[in-house]
């Protein structure tokens, strides 16, 4: 878990390039009492990211008030696949909201309308329903009660078992954190609900074995017969590593989920509208799941999510039954039907997967030159490079967070490390980077291995 952060400034070396431009100390002195009042007035939770106080942010730069400037590794956590402040988008939020209508519950509105049109119409068949909620958690959720439902319908009772991957994440409320294979997160809960289980996700180091017999021989261990499945859900690739499965696993479990009337939900809060290099990350393994929940990307900026699926199961739920109050939510549409425009007409997609193995080969150079950099995993412009013990191969997560902070004071920006005991270094710009940027963040990333490790 990442620790509380410390505001005494010291000096760091000046920089100045295309990109970065550090020109105070780290934190910057006139930062600390906003940092302070943070601490003060909101949740310790909130602590742990590196402290720069946004101002402004643009394209991929994230600019603070004092004249420093951050070369974007983040999009805040995923969120602004179409670059920070896209005029597109400030002016289709400034348009709406002038118009008159911020908010109308589940009342119809014709922009709501426009956009469930919208994202059906990028859909594959037979995905053709859509919800709009806020949150990924919240999608999360409905997920979790549409994969219940449907076991009801097709099972009885005993048919309620909701499998899913160790060191997962799905989200931070109650069925998401028991869905996320991270067990740290779920020790609050107490009494977990044992229609819960999860079994190794196949990433090739974590778990070597990369078998699906894996899956089948964890799931009879933990007592659970296939007929009791009513659904299988993972992340399109692993949040905290980055990882994805290989594709004949998951084509294998496609047949197995539709063999068992098990529902295969794709969770792509992280990985949908571009991010992997493809417009929805589940393309990579050539398959098509039953539900798929969005979040982050879906605007590049304000608060909105949606669950897709097939019409037959979006469809459970009786009317009235199934609502939320920020549902739709017209100013967050607006954005989202610019962000979607924006995504498609500059083929965001695309330049992610050209820029792919420029960020890959960057990565790989930095495995070579330090064994602490364990794995390296991701596609399209998502990776994650995990700092581990060599001799052991096990996670060093106060490694990468002291690189994580190095690199903020010398102008890149990541927010704190993720996935086991926090060792993984998650990359993820904005889809607008340019492969100039990607290369000097790389050898940014580089310095801050070598110099880190040098004061050890």
């Amino acid at each position: 878990m990442p620790a509380a952060t410390h505001l005494a400034p010291h000096p760091v070396p000046r920089v100045e390039t295309r990109f970065r431009r550090i020109v105070t100390d780290f934190p910057v002195p006139e930062s600390i009492p906003i940092l302070e009042a943070l601490q003060r007035y909101e949740i310790r939770a909130m602590q742990g990211q590196p402290p720069v106080v946004w101002d402004r942010a643009e394209g991929f730069q994230v600019y603070d008030r004092w004249g420093n400037m951050w070369l974007d590794w983040s999009s805040g956590v995923l969120i602004t696949n179409a670059g920070h402040g896209r005029r597109e988008i400030i002016e289709a939020i400034t348009r709406q909201a002038q118009h008159g209508l911020l908010t109308n519950y589940c009342f119809p509105s014709e922009i709501r309308a426009r956009l469930a049109e919208r994202l059906v119409s990028l859909l594959p068949p037979p995905l053709n329903k859509v919800f709009i909620l806020t949150t990924g958690s919240e999608t999360v959720e409905f997920a979790i009660k549409i994969a219940r439902m449907h076991g009801l319908k097709t099972g009885g009772r005993s048919k309620n078992v909701i499998v899913s991957f160790e060191k997962a994440f799905h989200g931070r409320t109650l069925g998401a954190q028991q869905a996320g294979g991270i067990p740290a997160l779920k020790e609050w809960i107490g009494n977990l609900d044992p229609g819960f289980v999860q079994v190794p996700f196949p990433d090739g180091y974590w778990t070597p074995d990369t078998s699906f017999e894996l899956f089948e021989r964890s799931l009879a261990e933990q007592g659970v017969a296939p007929g009791q499945v009513c659904a299988v859900m993972l992340e399109t690739y692993q949040g905290g590593t980055a990882a994805f499965a290989p594709a004949d696993y998951i084509r294998t479990l496609r047949q197995w989920c539709t063999g068992h009337q098990a529902l295969l939900i794709f969770d792509e809060v992280q990985a949908g509208f571009g991010r992997t290099g493809r417009l929805w990350g589940f393309e990579h393994y050539g398959v098509v799941p039953d539900l798929t929940t969005w979040g982050k990307g879906i605007s590049s900026s304000l608060p909105i999510a949606a669950v897709a699926g097939r019409a037959d199961l979006m469809d459970m739920p009786d009317p009235g039954s199934a609502s939320s109050t920020h549902t739709g939510n017209p100013v967050c549409c607006a954005a989202a039907l610019a962000n979607i425009d924006i995504i498609l007409s500059e083929d965001l997609a695309g330049n992610a997967a050209r820029l792919e193995p420029v960020l890959q080969e960057g990565l790989r150079a930095i495995q070579r030159e330090f064994p602490q950099a364990g794995f390296v995993a991701g596609k399209g412009l998502v990776a994650g490079l995990a700092c581990v013990d060599p001799q052991h191969r096990t996670p060093d997560g106060r490694l990468a967070h002291d690189i994580v902070w190095r690199c903020a004071e010398k102008g890149l920006l990541m927010f704190n490390p993720v996935g086991p005991q926090g060792c993984t270094i998650k990359i993820c710009p904005p889809l607008v980077i340019t492969e100039e940027a990607i290369r000097e963040g790389c050898q940014v990333l580089r310095e801050a291995f070598a110099e880190v490790l040098a004061g050890r």
